[in-house]
C-alpha cells in the first residue's frame, strides 16, 4: 500500500485496551518510546490486531504542536 503520509514509524503492539466504540492501541517504536492510537473497535477487528504484532504508525496531521 502506498500512502502520501511521510511520517511512518515501525513498531510493535504492546497493549490493546478495548472500549465501547474505540480501542486504545499502544505501539513501542524503539528506545522505550510509546505511541498511542485510538481507533474503532471495528478497525481493530478488521486488521486482526493482537499483542506483539509488528505494525506501522502513520501520522498525518494538519497541525503539530510543541510545548515546553
Amino acid at each position: 500500500m502506498k500512502l502520501s503520509a511521510r511520517n511512518q514509524i515501525a513498531g510493535k503492539i504492546v497493549a490493546i485496551a478495548p472500549g465501547a466504540v474505540n480501542g486504545s492501541i499502544k505501539v513501542e517504536i524503539g528506545g522505550g518510546d510509546i505511541v498511542t492510537a485510538n481507533i474503532t473497535e471495528e478497525a481493530i477487528a478488521e486488521l486482526g490486531l493482537t499483542l506483539g504484532d509488528t505494525v506501522t504508525v502513520i501520522v498525518k496531521a494538519s497541525d503539530v504542536m510543541i510545548g515546553k
